[in-house]
């Protein structure tokens, strides 16, 4: 599948993981979209399955180009958002709060940096938060998971930084700028496109819920 293709398909679906939860039909993939009745291996060495390989490629490929937003938004797992969906999920969370509402204090220090300096490697991100290490660990994954749950952040693509290569994030009011914006303004298609995807995955459905209900008690705590 080409980069045109693969664009279509997300499009299409609204939301996909770039790989599958353990195999599961449920969240939808691209994977699945893909090979529909292939089985993922996910093994990197000799014997690796080429079709992986050239995914994760493709994932990259997607990330930089723009023309879908792609973050960890489920679980912490790559997944892909056509614009219309994004937006209806942004409109969604505003409707409620700010998603910037309430952050933990690691969380906003995080997305600061990213709002004065967009994009920036994970590697370079944690060094300038001063979260590196394994003491850190914890609480730079948890202060992500919000950034990414709340659609504060997107990733770009991938830099090459060291010995793998690092994710190149950027805040979302950066990089999506028109998107982001466009939330405190939602559309009624961009809220049928919305449901439309959340129909389609129970798994997606329930993030959806879970980050809408943390808006809301966010909310209720500055009333």
């Amino acid at each position: 599948m080409n980069l045109a293709a693969a664009v279509r398909t997300v499009e299409e679906a609204g939301i996909l993981l770039v790989f599958p939860n353990q195999n599961r039909a449920d969240p939808p993939s691209l994977w699945g979209k893909m090979y529909p009745a292939r089985k993922m291996r996910w093994d990197w060495d000799q014997s690796a399955d080429r079709r992986v390989v050239d995914l994760w490629r493709l994932r990259e490929r997607l990330a930089e180009s723009g023309k879908v937003a792609y973050g960890k938004w489920y679980r912490g797992r790559a997944t892909l958002f056509s614009h219309a969906v994004f937006r209806g999920m942004l409109a969604s969370f505003t409707e409620i709060a700010e998603p910037t509402l309430r952050l933990s204090h690691e969380a906003r220090e995080l997305l600061e940096i990213l709002e004065d300096d967009s994009p920036q490697s994970t590697k370079v991100l944690r060094e300038r938060a001063d979260m590196r290490g394994r003491e850190r660990e914890g609480a730079y994954t948890r202060a992500m998971r919000e950034l990414w749950t709340r659609l504060l952040i997107v990733g770009v693509g991938e830099v090459a930084d060291g010995a793998f290569p690092s994710l190149s994030i950027g805040a979302t009011r950066l990089v999506f700028e028109d998107l982001w914006e466009m939330r405190k303004d939602p559309s009624a298609s961009d809220a049928r496109a919305l449901a439309t995807a959340l129909e389609s995955s129970k798994g997606f459905a329930k993030q959806f819920a879970e980050t809408r209900e943390t808006l809301r008690a966010a909310a209720g705590a500055t009333d």
